[in-house]
């Protein structure tokens, strides 16, 4: 080839290798070609080796980091796959390791009869994990229901979960039955029920141990199959040992006890919550 001064022009090119992949090719022109006659041939093809050796040797540097980030997020697909498949809640979100912790026991404990407690903060999704437990039970073709002990007072508390006779008191009128009736074959949940009096603890220790109760007004035992579900926000061992919580009803409903993290100590699920919301905001507003 001819420069703009008619003057030849030397080619020299070289193979960039990638392991044993040519990947392309490395190349310069010179512009002298008397001193490609005198010897600078072989030194120029020396220097273009070298660099091409060199940007093989990177490329292929990258080329396996790459290969090897797509192994690990392929791995980790996988992995979340499978944990998906045996430790996930249809109503609960959470991919990090405490609420995978949480998934694997309530899989664990659902199966079985055992009064379970759920302990955490407010907020942390206590009913959410309860009906799961109910939803995985045998009893998943049963009732599943709540009564918040903190936002009764002990009358009414009474009144609502064993029931009351026609008569029993003031605006009485009917029969009607509680939510351990109703309950009857399915799941009972008793949120915050580390805020019922000491007087009420008795006579739900008694229902708990015997399975059977009398509604408000009446003197027919009735006899119940419900599993029991409680949750507190409270520390119950400080509330038993300055006396407000009975030690005995303490260890009745701590028979399986699962704590539930509060959201700062799973960060990593905080975009799951924000897509979630998110995708849920878009449907309901189109």
């Amino acid at each position: 080839r001819k420069g703009k001064s008619e003057t030849i022009i030397s080619f020299t090119g070289v193979p960039i290798k990638a392991g044993r992949d040519t990947i392309g090719v490395l190349s310069f022109d010179r512009e002298n070609g008397d001193e490609v006659e005198t010897g600078n041939f072989g030194s120029d093809v020396r220097f273009l080796s070298m660099v091409a050796n060199l940007v093989g040797q990177t490329v292929r540097l990258h080329q396996k980091v790459a290969e090897d980030r797509a192994n690990l997020l392929q791995e980790k697909m996988r992995l979340q796959s499978e944990l998906h498949g045996k430790y996930s809640l249809d109503n609960v979100i959470g991919q990090s390791k405490p609420m995978q912790n949480v998934f694997a026991e309530v899989h664990q404990v659902a199966a079985s009869r055992s009064t379970v407690l759920l302990r955490g903060e407010s907020g942390t999704g206590k009913e959410a994990v309860a009906r799961a437990v109910h939803h995985l039970s045998p009893r998943k073709d049963k009732p599943f229901i709540k009564v918040n002990c903190a936002a009764l007072s002990e009358t009414l508390l009474e009144s609502e979960l064993f029931g009351h006779e026609r008569g029993s008191f003031t605006g009485a009128s009917q029969e009607r039955k509680g939510r351990f009736e109703l309950a009857h074959g399915g799941t009972l949940f008793l949120d915050e029920i580390g805020d019922v009096s000491p007087g009420f603890q008795t006579r739900l220790l008694r229902v708990l141990q015997e399975r059977e109760f009398e509604r408000v007004g009446g003197t027919k035992t009735i006899k119940v199959d419900v599993r029991l579900i409680a949750a507190t926000n409270r520390n119950l061992e400080e509330a038993v040992a300055q006396g407000s919580f009975r030690e005995d009803l303490y260890y009745r409903i701590n028979v399986v006890a699962i704590f539930l993290p509060p959201l700062r100590e799973r960060r990593e699920d905080i975009p799951l919550l924000a897509e979630y919301f998110l995708q849920h905001s878009n449907k309901e507003n189109d």
